[in-house]
């Protein structure tokens, strides 16, 4: 079969499309046919070396990924050859850039009949860190206010769509026009451009002056600051992304009994994984969760990926093997 290898860290180029093996699944692990790879970012630092968890070489990228079960290992019992699977990272997992994936039973859930494999592939990590951040980590209610600071990514849109269906006032912001149309379209109350000056004030303006409960934060290092002074009483900064440090002024918690939180969802227990993706599976059957698919690529654009999902885009990078 067909994979993306890489046998050195470096740049892009480092990733190349080989003649591999092909998989065959031991106790407990699930054989899947790939028809879709979902690209997420981290895949793209790890690539370069510069990642805190870096996998032993050679090894296939890819964490997300969708497609149909060939074969089961023995003990497999939620799974069958046929059956349409996405895929998450986890201890076993193969990975996605590739024609075929290994993966261990608890790595996978099923793909409603309504949900593209492309659509799949854009689930396993944006919409389980929007999933964890806003209800593991940020304790979520149904009437609070939420802030999707920078949404227009694939975890902004799956925590947009998620928060409008728990039935959170949900505000985003995005720095183009094409991102603000398509949060507005995934269930957003309003939108801002944070590119432009005094966005926040109008943002807090639409809480009418009780301030955010909630702000899902992708960039903290440039707006943790900013953020605590937005926040209402007993809010919260859920730090999903940041890429330095930053200077805030702690007196900015005290008054509002405020809560600075962070989280990477590899520490996500195996009962919060089963949680989260049980509950992604019911939106997508009943249509509350739409994931976007930015573009399609073939495998051995896989370079090309890594540079794309370094820039803005509105929805997920797929590969298609």
């Amino acid at each position: 079969m067909n994979a993306i290898v890489v046998r050195q860290f470096g740049g892009p180029e480092v990733m190349a499309l080989e003649e591999v093996p092909r998989l065959s699944p031991g106790p407990g692990g699930v054989l899947v046919a790939v028809k879709a790879a979902g690209v997420n970012p981290f895949e793209a630092y790890q690539r370069s070396g510069n990642y805190a968890r870096k996998p032993p070489l050679p090894y296939t990228p890819g964490a997300d990924g969708a497609g149909v079960v060939e074969a089961v290992g023995a003990g497999v019992t939620r799974f069958k050859p046929g059956d349409r699977v996405y895929a998450f990272s986890g201890a076993g997992h193969s990975g996605t850039y590739a024609q075929q994936l290994l993966a261990p039973e608890a790595s996978l859930q099923h793909l409603p009949a309504n949900t593209s494999f492309s659509q799949g592939a854009a689930l396993g990590v944006p919409y389980a860190t929007a999933h964890y951040g806003l209800f593991h980590r940020g304790q979520a209610r149904p009437g609070e206010s939420v802030l999707v600071h920078g949404a227009s990514g694939g975890v902004g849109i799956g925590a947009v769509q998620i928060a409008r269906a728990a039935g959170l006032t949900v505000f985003g912001t995005a720095s183009t026009e094409a991102g603000r149309k398509a949060l507005l379209e995934d269930g957003a109350h309003a939108v801002f451009d944070h590119s432009q000056p005094g966005y926040f004030e109008r943002i807090l303006a639409a809480t009418q002056g009780r301030g955010l409960d909630l702000i899902l934060e992708m960039l903290a290092n440039v707006n943790l600051d900013q953020d605590l002074k937005g926040l209402s009483l007993r809010g919260r900064v859920i730090v999903i992304g940041s890429r330095g440090r930053v200077e805030i002024d702690p007196r900015d918690t005290m008054g509002r009994d405020a809560d600075i939180r962070g989280f990477v969802l590899f520490n996500a227990g195996a009962d919060e994984l089963r949680s989260i993706h049980s509950a992604l599976y019911a939106g997508l059957e009943n249509g509350t969760l739409r994931p976007r698919v930015a573009t399609e690529l073939p495998l051995a654009q896989a370079p090309r990926a890594h540079v794309d999902v370094q820039s803005t885009k509105v929805g997920k990078i797929v590969l298609i093997p």
